[in-house]
């Protein structure tokens, strides 16, 4: 199997876990076309850019955690900066952005156990403060 092979399939497997896992509630909630695009972007995604995501993704979650963790405030500057980076990496696979949508998402960080349980796990209380970020940053 080529590497191309590899990423592709790759790709494939996380869609497919994601589907397995939320299909059902995202088709719902955003709509059968909104998640196919989403997917095709997923599946279009070069190696450069799934690195780059990847990357962000670590940086994020490495920047949540020091604010968490230093008692930052989630109105200054750690904050803004999370919610910029949550909202970049959203670009890798989102297909339209809207700060309603953003916000909308981050809602659920805090109202899912799945998704509260993520971001708390980075560092406990991570979920509450990447809500409150995004919803005071993003406009």
């Amino acid at each position: 199997m080529t590497d191309n092979e590899k990423f592709t399939s790759l790709k494939k497997e996380m869609i497919q876990e994601n589907e397995e896992k939320y299909g059902e509630e995202i088709r719902q909630k955003y709509g059968e076309e909104i998640v196919d695009e989403s997917n095709r972007k997923m599946m279009n995604m070069s190696e450069e850019d799934y690195r780059k995501m990847t990357a962000l993704s670590e940086m994020l979650q490495q920047k949540l955690a020091e604010a968490v963790r230093s008692g930052a405030d989630y109105q200054g500057d750690a904050g803004r900066e999370i919610a910029l980076l949550h909202k970049e990496w959203l670009s890798y696979t989102w297909t339209q952005y809207s700060p309603e949508a953003h916000r909308g998402l981050s809602e659920i960080y805090v109202a899912d156990d799945r998704f509260a349980a993520y971001y708390d796990k980075i560092a406990e209380g991570g979920a509450q403060f990447i809500h409150d970020a995004i919803c005071y940053h993003i406009m």
